[in-house]
């Protein structure tokens, strides 16, 4: 267990409760790195109003400043800290955010206007980027059911590792259970899915999520409860469990579902966004700051959940 997560953490069970407990720990110093970017200057601005973050916009200085006046952010544009990046070019605006992580002046890393690979190029450097040795992985959440029934479920990794190893998919279960463990989830059920819940060799997911299981058993995650392979089914709903006669703490009521590849991942995530509707925020774990990576269509409002998850992270 991380210290400190237990006393900060417990009891979250939505999006709401996460930034509750980020202004308790926060406000943290969020960079939005080639922050011209106007759903990442409205969340920026929602995160500062509600006390969870201290925004540090890195990008062209009168370029950022014309466009929150245009969008009416007063507060963002007196109390934010605004950071030069010469000629407002990606792999600058990137290159000086990743130096001011590395040297302890910012605390979360937000991609504004460029792509994740852009930003990522120099936080995976190996001279003056942002590695501790740990694999990145992306761990999402989104909340499911109502009322006293309602909860966040981790989704992991759809954003980071296309084709995982059986070794990456082991480190990407350590990570996810580190982000489970700061949102009070003291034993944590993780579901290894795949297309179907029984071994065979014809699907190699099943094979991979069988080892997993067996690390699980032989106590490499703690104390966690790792159980696969499993169908989305059966992972999330107690009645599909019993139907396929799955007894097991993780089946029906996993806490976070690690899917096979990026594609699953990647579709499972904006299925449950676009179609589903459901509230979402995701982080990047393992560089020596939390990573958020919101796709560009991802709401304002969704990425303030992931500004919230990283700050929690961040004071783990």
């Amino acid at each position: 267990m991380e210290p400190g997560c237990l006393e900060v953490a417990e009891g979250i069970r939505t999006f709401a409760d996460v930034r509750k407990r980020a202004r308790a720990a926060g406000p943290r110093r969020v960079a939005v790195v080639l922050a011209d970017d106007e759903v990442a200057l409205t969340a920026a601005a929602d995160a500062l109003a509600a006390g969870i973050a201290a925004p540090v916009l890195i990008g062209d200085e009168q370029q950022i400043r014309a466009h929150i006046q245009a969008l009416g952010l007063s507060e963002l544009l007196a109390k934010a800290e605004f950071v030069s990046a010469a000629g407002n070019a990606e792999g600058n605006a990137a290159i000086t955010a990743v130096r001011l992580a590395r040297d302890g002046a910012i605390d979360v890393l937000m991609k504004g206007h460029l792509r994740t690979d852009e930003l990522l190029h120099p936080v995976l450097d190996k001279e003056t980027g942002l590695r501790t040795g740990r694999l990145l992985s992306d761990v999402a959440f989104f909340e499911t059911g109502s009322g006293e029934e309602q909860r966040l479920v981790g989704l992991t990794d759809g954003g980071l590792i296309v084709a995982p190893t059986l070794k990456q998919k082991r480190q990407i279960v350590l990570n996810a259970i580190e982000v489970l463990h700061c949102l009070g989830i003291r034993r944590p059920k993780i579901a290894i899915l795949s297309a179907v819940e029984v071994v065979s060799e014809a699907i190699p997911s099943t094979l991979d999520a069988r080892a997993l299981t067996e690390m699980g058993a032989e106590g490499e995650f703690g104390g966690a409860d790792v159980l696969g392979p499993l169908a989305l089914d059966n992972a999330l709903f107690e009645w599909a469990a019993k139907a396929k006669g799955i007894a097991h703490p993780v089946a029906g009521h996993a806490d976070c579902l690690v899917v096979p590849s990026i594609e699953a991942g990647n579709l499972l995530a904006k299925a449950i966004i676009f179609l589903a509707g459901s509230r979402f925020g995701h982080v990047v774990v393992g560089a020596k700051v939390p990573l958020l990576i919101p796709s560009r269509v991802e709401s304002a409002e969704d990425k303030v959940n992931a500004i919230a998850l990283g700050v929690l992270y961040a004071s783990r």
